[in-house]
């Protein structure tokens, strides 16, 4: 009985491993064929190995008009998107996770229903609404928007956050003649900076691979980010650049592989609340 529940579990096992593999392989190709295409003269939409090695599709991509700028204005929105995403989910947050309000529930609710409507959905009156406010086309409006998509998962995330530092604290505070924005600053935040990177984090990112807002919101080229600059690459007739189109995303995902480096090697992506409170 022990041999046959042995040779099952490693059946199991060996099942689970091939399904991982394909998994990991439906990911890695698409990698696969970007940095193969973006060193190859000839690239085409298949991945394979450049006859001919070559820096050309990143030289002709290296421009302040092609990438400089759209990088920059990306880095502008999403930066700002995630600074005001962070500040009013901490705003927002800190009642919900210390006081028993009357609607706390519905409104929860409510975030958490937001959280889940599709940006498509809200386009058009978001549309409307930034042409009678005069918005259309500005990079400021723009941010804003995408801080609020962003917003309904930051407070729910902040708030498990803050849920998880103990309230005694901030009652030692309250003793100590300190407002409930002063515990809030100098006792709360300190001890979630973790919890609020995963949220900056994750505003940016989302923010950074966003192409429906800033292509529907933008018209200006000039001000467009990235993530709608890397649409030039598909020309007329079905006409694609490979080897620039993927030269560019290279060049695309590097800021947000770099913050989570940054951000990971800085912070170690953990909560220290070990000495808060005396046993």
């Amino acid at each position: 009985m022990v041999a046959v529940t042995s040779a099952r579990r490693r059946s199991v096992s060996v099942v689970v491993h091939l399904v991982l593999a394909v998994v990991a392989l439906a990911f890695l190709a698409p990698l696969l064929w970007l940095l193969t295409a973006a060193f190859d003269a000839d690239a085409a939409l298949s991945a394979k190995v450049p006859e001919t090695f070559t820096l050309d599709n990143f030289a002709q991509v290296l421009s302040w008009e092609q990438s400089g700028r759209p990088l920059w204005n990306g880095l502008l929105m999403c930066a700002g998107a995630a600074l005001i995403s962070v500040v009013a989910a901490v705003l927002c947050a800190y009642p919900l996770s210390r006081y028993q309000l009357r609607f706390r529930r519905p409104f929860l609710y409510v975030v958490l229903f937001a959280s889940g409507l599709p940006i498509t959905a809200v386009m058009v009156p978001v549309y409307s609404m930034f042409v009678q406010l005069e918005l259309i086309d500005s990079m400021f409006g723009t941010t804003l928007f995408l801080a609020a998509t962003s917003l309904p998962i930051a407070i729910w995330m902040t708030k498990n956050f803050m849920d998880g530092v103990p309230i005694s604290l901030e009652e030692a505070a309250w003793v100590d003649g300190a407002s409930a924005m002063q515990a809030l600053r100098t006792i709360v935040l300190p001890l979630i900076v973790p919890g609020m990177s995963v949220v900056a984090i994750f505003t940016f990112i989302t923010a950074w691979g966003n192409f429906f807002v800033p292509f529907i919101l933008l018209l200006d080229p000039a001000k467009q980010p990235a993530s709608v600059g890397i649409f030039t690459f598909f020309g007329q007739g079905g006409l694609i650049a490979y080897g620039q189109l993927a030269a560019y995303s290279i060049l695309y995902t590097t800021p947000v592989v770099a913050l989570y480096l940054i951000v990971s090697r800085s912070l170690g992506g953990a909560f220290n609340l070990a000495g808060a409170i005396k046993h």
